[in-house]
């Protein structure tokens, strides 16, 4: 078997993925914008968003790696033309992991000034972060039911669903922020960062509830439960293990940047919070290669089809650099007015402008190392990803900062030790998969 691959297909699964990913940055990146030109405390409520985002961020990527797993698994089913044996999976899997994420909601709830001491947080800035998160936090179940079902939209090679469920939740999620954050004069009090909060809950719960309708309708998946479970469930379990692990490394990463950026003073990581933001908006617009890249290598590896895989892997790079190019320089010729959509604070702007270079440097980076990222997790190498992101974050990303944060570069620091980071987690990526595959088709 040998399938064509062209920009139209992938495009036609990369541009859906792509606007569905933008959404989940976008809720964030709504509420930073939004509460970063409020009129009181403005400073101290952005860098609550900014401590709370990046805990709640840790959560959903580490519970969230069940979109991959199921993606995985059922591409490689419909792959090898075996989707009947796996329709029960997805009912069992998104019971899992809902349960699981009911358990941290518990948990987190009673601990929220511990949670967000550890980040360094005190004063206004704690008694913001403490307010925020005992509202969204309600919304994380919810996310994690979405998640879920996209990875089973996905293994079905529909990525149209998802984004259309990703639009309705982001729209919906930018309106009530203005309504709920400035409240409507005579009709609603601003409710401040609490309005962010609630705003961004009502429309994860909307969007849980359009996924629902979409499944049950558009699809033969059913959500009931049938036991016994399905034999691929500990395979799925092995996988979210691993990416489990990976992802805490992740955040060990990420929580090292937020607690950093925190004590450097509340200018450090209002300024910080901003340029997280962006980089992530940049890397979700990635995600819809790699999300391709995702979908379709499972398939093609269910299918024994090396050659389309590998012909696969060569035009996704090439058009990951485009597009990491293409956004660093649209962010170097707006840089003056995209910081002033998040604040008007001077001293803000002056920490968010010296860094910001560096944030649009790792887009063409980030690309490459998202895209082959995603390719491995479609093939279910989530083991080898999990080594290498632990060797990444414990060899590169925490010595980097360290020593750069002695010679006194705060943000500076941290961002050098983000682009080390990446390049540390992209390369061995790429050499691995010419390695593994290259041969495979010389064989054939």
């Amino acid at each position: 078997m040998n399938t064509k691959i062209s920009l139209k297909s992938i495009n036609k699964l990369a541009i859906p993925a792509l606007i569905a990913g933008i959404a989940e940055p976008l809720l964030s990146i709504t509420d930073t914008a939004i509460i970063g030109n409020i009129d009181e405390n403005a400073t101290e409520s952005l860098a609550a968003v900014g401590i709370v985002g990046a805990f709640i961020s840790m959560l959903i990527w580490v519970f969230g790696q069940i979109r991959s797993a199921i993606s995985s698994i059922v591409s490689q089913y419909l792959g090898a033309n075996k989707l009947d044996e796996i329709k029960t999976l997805p009912a069992q899997a998104i019971a899992i992991v809902v349960f699981g994420s009911l358990l941290v909601l518990a948990i987190s709830y009673p601990f929220a000034e511990q949670i967000f001491r550890f980040y360094n947080a005190s004063g206004d800035i704690l008694n913001y972060c403490i307010t925020y998160f005992k509202i969204r936090i309600f919304g994380f179940p919810f996310s994690l039911f979405v998640f879920a079902v996209f990875g089973t939209f996905r293994g079905l090679q529909n990525t149209y669903y998802p984004m259309i469920i990703a639009i309705i939740g982001a729209l919906l999620n930018i309106v009530l922020d203005i309504i709920f954050v400035y409240g409507i004069e005579g009709v609603l009090p601003a409710m401040n960062i609490e309005g962010a909060a609630y705003a961004s809950v009502i429309a994860q719960i909307t969007m849980a509830i359009i996924a629902v309708v979409l499944l049950l309708k558009k699809t033969s998946i059913s959500l009931k439960i049938a036991l016994p479970f399905h034999k691929e469930i500990p395979t799925l379990l092995g996988m979210i293990g691993n990416l489990f692990v990976r992802t805490i490394a992740l955040n060990t990463a990420l929580y090292f940047a937020t607690a950093y950026a925190t004590d450097y003073g509340a200018e450090y990581i209002a300024a910080y919070t901003i340029g997280i933001n962006i980089w992530l908006l940049g890397a979700f617009m990635i995600d819809g290669y790699s999300s391709a890249g995702n979908i379709l290598s499972g398939k093609l590896l269910g299918a024994k089809d090396y050659k389309t895989l590998v012909e696969l892997s060569k035009k996704l790079f090439k058009y990951g650099i485009i597009t990491g190019s293409i956004i660093a320089l649209t962010g170097f010729i707006f840089h003056d007015f995209i910081g002033q959509i998040f604040t008007k604070e001077p001293e803000v702007l002056k920490q968010f402008n010296a860094v910001f270079w560096l944030v649009l440097l790792t887009q063409p980076i980030s690309a490459i190392t998202f895209i082959f990222d995603g390719m491995f997790k479609g093939m279910g190498k989530m083991k080898y990803l999990r080594n290498l992101l632990i060797l990444s974050t414990g060899l590169v990303f925490i010595p980097t900062l360290l020593f750069f944060d002695y010679l006194d570069l705060k943000l500076t620091a941290i961002w050098i030790a983000f682009t080390l980071w990446i390049l540390a987690r992209g390369l061995p990526l790429v050499f691995k998969f010419r390695r593994e595959f290259l041969p495979l088709i010389k064989n054939d």
